[in-house]
């Protein structure tokens, strides 16, 4: 359903991306420093079921008709700026009593999870990527269509980000291990993760995002 010739092109580029630092990175990395590699593992689920959904949403076309809208892009910026600022928030005003134990660790993996997801799913140059990015490897010597080619090629890429990604947690969750067990650092860890949530914030504020028209 893709095309064998462009495959090499395709791996190589998906590879060079996953390399280059970003928010997802920044946000499955300090999860995982924070809270061990269990809820690393989860918000690393978290991007590849939101990039399954950009994915579903570049294949059937409903991507590019929300990339030419100016209006429809800004909104969505603002929108995944004011949930991260509120994660970020809630964080933040947590008191040091509020810092989760190793037994609530489901509770905060599952709560990980959804904050990737959400946090992905409304950043406006997330949905941009998989419609300027797929397309370049559509085919039209395939009888396939580019619908389903891009399907293909969307998945393939979200497989190939969930391993590096589980590659990441591993090694960020062994160094941080350390962390879990200082007592200090546990009573500041959801300060931590606030930060790093008005970070990405900040990131998506200032990010300049264009439509495709």
């Amino acid at each position: 359903m893709i095309d064998l010739n462009l495959l090499p092109l395709y791996l190589t580029t998906v590879i060079a991306l996953l390399l280059i630092p970003g928010p997802d990175m920044l946000l499955i990395a300090s999860s995982s420093l924070s809270y061990g590699k269990k809820v690393g593992v989860y918000a690393s689920f978290g991007n590849a079921t939101s990039g399954l959904i950009l994915t579903l949403l570049a294949a059937l076309g409903v991507s590019a008709v929300i990339a030419v809208n100016p209006l429809a892009l800004e909104l969505l910026r603002i929108l995944g700026a004011a949930y991260l600022l509120k994660m970020g928030w809630d964080c933040i005003r947590s008191s040091a009593a509020d810092a989760p134990q190793i037994e609530q660790q489901d509770n905060i993996a599952k709560q990980l999870y959804r904050r990737a997801v959400m946090s992905n799913l409304l950043n406006p140059k997330a949905l941009i990527f998989f419609v300027l990015f797929l397309p370049q490897f559509v085919s039209t010597q395939l009888a396939t269509s580019s619908g389903q080619q891009m399907l293909v090629l969307g998945l393939l890429l979200n497989v190939m980000g969930l391993l590096f990604n589980l590659l990441l947690v591993a090694m960020v969750g062994t160094l941080g291990k350390s962390l879990l067990n200082n007592d200090k650092f546990r009573q500041n860890q959801n300060k931590f993760m606030g930060i790093i949530f008005f970070a990405l914030a900040i990131w998506l504020l200032v990010s300049q995002v264009k439509s495709i028209s």
